[in-house]
C-alpha cells in the first residue's frame, strides 16, 4: 500500500489528542487543551512514531546500538508519559520535570552545527492534571521544507555522520528494508516519510548504498 503522508499524519494527530488531553477537565479546559496542542503541531510538525537516528533529538547515542527514541540513553532524564512530532516532543512526568529541563540544557551544549534544543514547560495541562508538560523542541538553524520536511542539505550530512563511524567496528551491512526506519524514521513509506520527501528520501538511500556497495561495512546480511 502506497503511503499517504496526510493519512499518516491525521491518524498520528488523532492518537497524540487521545492520549495528552486529559478527559477529567471541564470541556472548557479541555478545548483549551486540544488548541494548544493544534497550535504546537503546526510548530514542531506532525505526530510521529519514531525518530530517524540521525535526528538532533535522538542522535547522541551508541554508535552502536543506535536510537530512535528519546530516552536516557540518548541523555534525556525524567521522560514520562511522552508523544513524539517530527521536531519535537511533549513528556508529562509527575514533580516539576526540572530533571528534564537540565538533561535537554547538557545535550544542547554539545553545539549542533544542524541545530539546538530546546525545553520549557507548558501552562496547559496535558496527559493528567497532576502531571507538568514539557516541550523539548529541534530548532532547526535552516528553514525547513513545505510540510515540516528535513531538507537534502541538513538530512545528509546528518546521516553520513551517523553512519561513517560504523566502519570501524562492523562486521555486516545491513539491508536498505532494515535500515529504512532508521534512516527515514516512522511512519514511512519506501520512498518518503513523515520526515524528509522523495527526493531527500532516495538521496539517502543512494548514499547508503554506496557505502555499503563499497564494503566499508563488510559483507551484506542475505536474510
Amino acid at each position: 500500500m502506497a503511503f499517504r503522508s496526510e493519512e499518516a499524519a491525521e491518524a498520528g494527530y488523532a492518537s497524540a489528542k487521545k492520549y495528552l488531553v486529559p478527559r477529567d477537565i471541564e470541556p472548557k479546559d479541555r478545548e483549551k487543551s486540544e488548541e494548544a496542542l493544534a497550535e504546537i503541531v503546526d510548530k514542531i510538525g506532525p505526530a510521529v512514531d519514531s525518530y530517524p537516528t540521525w535526528h538532533p533529538l535522538v542522535m547522541q547515542h551508541d554508535g552502536r546500538h543506535p536510537e530512535r527514541f528519546p530516552s536516557r540513553e540518548c541523555g534525556y532524564e525524567g521522560l514520562d508519559h511522552t508523544r513524539y512530532f517530527a521536531h519535537g516532543f511533549i513528556t508529562c512526568p509527575y514533580g516539576d520535570g526540572q530533571n528534564v529541563i537540565d538533561s535537554v540544557e547538557k545535550l544542547s551544549a554539545n553545539t549542533y552545527h544542524a541545530a539546538s534544543l530546546t525545553a520549557e514547560r507548558l501552562e496547559t495541562p496535558f496527559y493528567s492534571m497532576n502531571a507538568t508538560p514539557i516541550l523539548v523542541r529541534c530548532e532547526w538553524n535552516d528553514p525547513l521544507e513545505l510540510g515540516h520536511l528535513i531538507p537534502k542539505k541538513l538530512a545528509v550530512p546528518l546521516m553520513l555522520e551517523q553512519e561513517l563511524p560504523c566502519w570501524r567496528w562492523s562486521q555486516r551491512a545491513e539491508r536498505w528494508e532494515t535500515m529504512r526506519p532508521y534512516l527515514l524514521g516512522e511512519p514511512h513509506g519506501n520512498r518518503s516519510s513523515l520526515f524528509v520527501s522523495q527526493d531527500t528520501a532516495l538521496a539517502l538511500k543512494k548514499i547508503y548504498l554506496s557505502l555499503v556497495e563499497a564494503g566499508m561495512f563488510g559483507p551484506l546480511k542475505m536474510g
